[in-house]
This record gives structure tokens, C-alpha cells and sequence, in this order.
């Protein structure tokens, strides 16, 4: 954002929000390959802002106004969230919508083997993002005003002719193992089962804030692919994460001494989900497991378009994210087959 961006924004929120200082600073936070993100500071206050990136976008992507309205909705609910202020949908103003949120003090861990952290805080950590993933799959729809939040029909035929299509759009090589997977998901598509709840839609640690002095969640953050949808896929998210290779790129725990650390391992926290909403157990969790794959997948490959055509938050990275688009495919083909 440049100088009259900050102005504009200044300008524009002087007369929506009370009380409402000029900003004094701005920082682009790190990391984030969606949509661009900044502390803004207001005499001694500080404030996030969150804007769809600049460029031609796919459509439906990089949805701020739907982000603003869930979190907006969840407040003083059993889901964590950022207090939001104000949508901004006018292009005009910057370019491109934009909303404000409170900044919530809080620790961010990127690295799922939580280095630091004693063997009984990381399981704590655990158990924590099982109860708020629950917390947020027990959202009551209708009190919340979001029982139109996403559109009806079957949520993961839904999700995979999307990202499908997504994928076809910003394709930018040739991956005959990701057709093969995604006519895989298409053949093995379970039927319908009625399960309808919030879904965050990338529910994983990274996306999280935590109290600075306990294991209490204090906000969940990115809620851009939320929507109204089917549980066992934000849990077999979660999953999907742990098991790639850890470090700053995969952000996982494969071959990590899990129990020498703490850690749980994924059937402890799947027992542990389930036991929270009331389930014996989840049958055929593998086809969840290989459709978050493709999902991310697809979702890698419009990262690493839009790094190429020079509107990524972060081009650099962008490309280098988009370079395991392979290795997710090929992790989805591998829980097809139930060999993960």
C-alpha cells in the first residue's frame, strides 16, 4: 500500500468509525499467500486490515466481505474471533474491498512440533484446536444468521467441481496425476449423509492465535474458504498437515517422535474430535483425506499463478509453495489408496 492508499483509508474510515484517529503507520504482516495483510497503527491503537489482493482475480476467490460477515456473526459465540469494525466494498478506495479488525494480542506457532514448548504444553496446544475445531463444527446456524452462509446440495461434490475448475483455470503445466485424482474423488464420492455445519475451510495451527500465557485459542484467523459445508473435511485437513515434512515449507510432522514430544498422533486427535460432537467413529476417512490434498493442491497452483503473474502477496514464496503442488497430488493418490 502506498502513501494516497493510506490516505484514502484514513479518509474513509474517519466517518465510519467513532472515535477513529488518522494512521500513523502501517506494516504488511508476513507469510500469508491470500489476501494481503497489515497492522495499521491509530495513536495508540492498532488495527488489522485485510484486502483482496490487486490484479484480475478468479472469481468467487480471495472473499473478504465473506470473511468480515462470519466473523462478524461469531462474535460472543464458543468460536474465538477477531472483534471486526467495518467492510469496505468499494474498489475505488484502494483498489479492492477491504475490512478493519482489532489486532488480538496472542502467539502464533508455524511449526506443528511446537519447538519450545514442554512435552505437556504441546499436548495441551493439541487439545485445544480439537475443542475449538468442534466448537466452530457446533455452530448454531441459525441464531448465528448464517444458515444461508453457504449454498445447499452435496458440500464435497460441491467443493471438488469448484477447485477443479479452479485448478483447470490457473494450470500452468501439465499433471496427469491430478486428473487422475480428481477423477478418483469423482468415482468415489460418499453419499450425502445430511452433515451440515460451519467449516472453516483451512483450519490448521498456523491459522490460530493463542493466549500468550496458557494453551487457551484466542482467534481463529483466515476464515476466506469458510462456508457452510461438511465437518470431516476441516478435520481431515488438519490431518493432511501433519503429515507432510516438517519445516518452514511443509509445516508438518512426518517422522517426527511424536510421543517423545507430546505430540498426539492423528488417530488421538481424530478420537479426540469425535468424542467431543458425539461420534462412535468416521467411515472411509481416507476420501477426506485424499480430497484435502487435492484442494490444497489446487489451491498451491493458484498461488503460484498468481506469483507468476506478479499479484502474490509474496511472489517469492508463491513460487515456492507452488512447487509442491506434485507432492500433494501425489499424497492425495497415496490416501486414495489408503497407503498414507
Amino acid at each position: 500500500m502506498n502513501a494516497n492508499d493510506i490516505e484514502a483509508v484514513s479518509t474513509w474510515l474517519s466517518s465510519r468509525m467513532p472515535g477513529f484517529q488518522p494512521i500513523e503507520k502501517i506494516k504488511k504482516f508476513s507469510g500469508g499467500q491470500s489476501n494481503p495483510t497489515y497492522r495499521i497503527t491509530c495513536g495508540d491503537t492498532t488495527y488489522v486490515l485485510r484486502r483482496k489482493p490487486p490484479g484480475m482475480l478468479l472469481k468467487s476467490a480471495h472473499a473478504v466481505d465473506r470473511e468480515f460477515r462470519v466473523q462478524r456473526a461469531l462474535a460472543g459465540s464458543g468460536v474465538p474471533v477477531a472483534r471486526v469494525h467495518v467492510l469496505c466494498e468499494d474498489d475505488s478506495v484502494i483498489g479492492s474491498a477491504f475490512y478493519i479488525m482489532d489486532e488480538v494480542p496472542g502467539r502464533a506457532f508455524d511449526d506443528p512440533r511446537l519447538p519450545n514448548l514442554s512435552a505437556t504444553q504441546r499436548a495441551d496446544i493439541m487439545d485445544e484446536m480439537s475443542r475449538v475445531l468442534a466448537a466452530i463444527h457446533a455452530v448454531d446456524l441459525n441464531e448465528t444468521g448464517l444458515s444461508n452462509y453457504g449454498p445447499p446440495g452435496n458440500y464435497l461434490q460441491r467443493q471438488l467441481d469448484r477447485w477443479a475448475k479452479q485448478y483447470r483455470a490457473t494450470q500452468t503445466e501439465d499433471l496427469p496425476d491430478m486428473t487422475t485424482l480428481i477423477n478418483w474423488l469423482r468415482a468415489h464420492m460418499p453419499a450425502d449423509d445430511n452433515q451440515r455445519t460451519l467449516v472453516h475451510g483451512d483450519y490448521r495451527l498456523d491459522n490460530l492465535l493463542f493466549d500468550p500465557n496458557s494453551s487457551k485459542c484466542v482467534a481463529v484467523l483466515d476464515w476466506e474458504l469458510s462456508t457452510i459445508g461438511h465437518p470431516f473435511a476441516d478435520l481431515a485437513s488438519v490431518i493432511m498437515q501433519w503429515q507432510m515434512p516438517p519445516g518452514r515449507e511443509g509445516r508438518g510432522l512426518a517422522g517426527v517422535d511424536r510421543a517423545a514430544l507430546g505430540l498426539w498422533s492423528d488417530q488421538r486427535f481424530v478420537d479426540s474430535y469425535c468424542r467431543r460432537r458425539g461420534l462412535k467413529h468416521i467411515e472411509n476417512f481416507n476420501f477426506y483425506l485424499a480430497f484435502c490434498y487435492f484442494r490444497m493442491g489446487a489451491i498451491l497452483q493458484g498461488v503460484k499463478k498468481r506469483a507468476l503473474d506478479g499479484n502474490a502477496a509474496d511472489p517469492e514464496r508463491g513460487l515456492k509453495l507452488g512447487a509442491h503442488v506434485p507432492e500433494f497430488v501425489r499424497q492425495g493418490l497415496k490416501a486414495a489408496k489408503g497407503t498414507v
